[in-house]
């Protein structure tokens, strides 16, 4: 059996899961870099690693 579009999914539900999904990753792993001392939590921080882990989620999913 094939992969057609029709089985992909909704592009938007996977757009909204893959963000929601990234971000709270990225929130954990800064947390636990700001526990550590190795970096600070910041919005700027969590919002920077949510759109690297989206963007190699993209291409490799892709």
């Amino acid at each position: 059996m094939g992969t057609d579009t029709a089985s992909r999914g909704d592009p938007r539900v996977l757009f909204a899961m893959n963000l929601v999904l990234s971000s709270v990753f990225a929130t954990v792993v800064v947390w636990g870099l700001d526990f550590l001392g190795m970096a600070t939590l910041t919005v700027v921080n969590v919002a920077s690693l949510a759109l690297v882990v989206m963007a190699v989620t993209y291409l490799v999913t892709r």
